[in-house]
């Protein structure tokens, strides 16, 4: 991988000739110069820098010398390291004796710049990949050739069971690659695959996870994005074992998220499952039932329904989830027995309106 290239080089003639005020150029393996600042030296051989990649040592070039090294001026030539290797040479151009002690800072500054870009490049390439082997583990029928193929190339492993996460994301204060650096670095060793699926919504594909394994990950990733005072809801599924059933996963995350109480940060599937089964039915035959059972309840006893359940049919913790006397609620209670038919104490009919409930607030 040529970690030298021009638009690298240009950078480095930029960011350097400013500072210095000093016309620097960059010379590439072959000695020619791919980057300076005076466009006309631009292609051509700078036999200083052709000596100073074959003794792997600085050369500085006095005025009574320019002549000796063809295509070079007066100067210091220092080579560029990159993984004990050398991959070129930086030149600054002018009196050697003033550039003695700015030389060795130019050519660290350089190789710096050059370390960062690798890096930076590396990340690339691998979230690209990430991002493949997401995109193929979402379709109906992925490719396993292609997944494999990036798994390779990533050099890590896919082992069930399996676990999807997708976390909803309402407000980002860090840049996307930053945080999917974070999130990843959470799971250490049991790793994670992340990856943006579309502006606001980020798919986690874990391996060798069991659901009781999942809420010190979960609590570790609430953590984070309170710290980073991100806006956010995570859904994640139930674990499963084949590759073809993340398609289904996401959908039932994607379901989870949009079912759950808005104010929920964590959502399980297997928590709604049963909620989810609802959606699968006829939409007017769901409807309908929701009418008729709920008839016309107010919006203050549908919330007063609501909080029972949340409550465990506990009169005394309703009451007081609801800053209610308990007479008040006993009074709420026994008019929804009255209004719908169903007395919300007896199991039966407290199920019954349970799914009346569910159906009316995501119709």
């Amino acid at each position: 991988m040529n970690v030298l290239t021009k638009e690298i080089a240009n950078a480095i003639v930029r960011e350097t000739s400013f500072r210095l005020n000093r016309n620097v150029n960059i010379m590439d393996i072959k000695g020619v110069i791919i980057a300076a600042q005076d466009k006309l030296r631009l292609n051509t051989v700078h036999e200083g820098a052709i000596k100073v990649l074959k003794n792997r040592e600085t050369l500085t070039i006095y005025p009574d010398q320019d002549e000796v090294w063809k295509g070079s001026e007066p100067g210091i030539n220092l080579p560029i390291a990159f993984q004990d290797n050398i991959i070129g040479v930086i030149g600054i151009t002018g009196d050697p004796n003033e550039m003695k002690d700015i030389g060795e800072l130019v050519k660290m500054t350089t190789e710096l710049m050059i370390e960062q870009e690798f890096i930076t490049s590396q990340m690339e390439w691998k979230q690209r990949t990430k991002e493949m082997i997401i995109d193929q583990l979402l379709k109906t029928s992925p490719s396993h050739q292609a997944i494999q193929q990036g798994l390779d190339r990533l050099k890590i492993e896919l082992t069930p069971p399996f676990m999807a996460f997708i976390i909803q994301i309402g407000n980002l204060t860090v840049q996307k690659q930053e945080l999917i650096q974070k999130i990843e670095s959470l799971f250490g060793s049991q790793f994670a695959i992340a990856g943006f699926v579309n502006i606001n919504q980020l798919f986690i594909a874990v391996p060798e996870m069991e659901e009781t394994e999942v809420l010190q990950q979960i609590k570790a990733i609430q953590k984070l994005f309170h710290k980073q005072h991100i806006k956010f809801k995570i859904a994640y599924s139930l674990p499963f074992h084949e590759l073809d059933q993340f398609h289904q996963a996401y959908s039932e995350c994607e379901l989870a998220l949009k079912i759950s109480d808005p104010e929920t940060e964590i959502i399980s599937f297997s928590q709604i499952e049963v909620r989810a089964l609802l959606h699968l039915l006829d939409q007017k035959l769901t409807e309908k039932f929701s009418k008729r059972v709920l008839k016309n309840l107010d919006e203050t006893l549908a919330m007063t329904l609501k909080a029972f359940f949340a409550n465990d049919l506990n009169i005394q913790k309703t009451a007081d989830a609801l800053f209610l006397h308990r007479n008040t609620l006993l009074y709420r209670i026994n008019k929804i027995t009255k209004d719908t038919g169903y007395n919300p104490r007896i199991f039966n009919d407290a199920l019954i309106l349970q799914v009346a409930l569910w159906i009316n607030e995501h119709k």
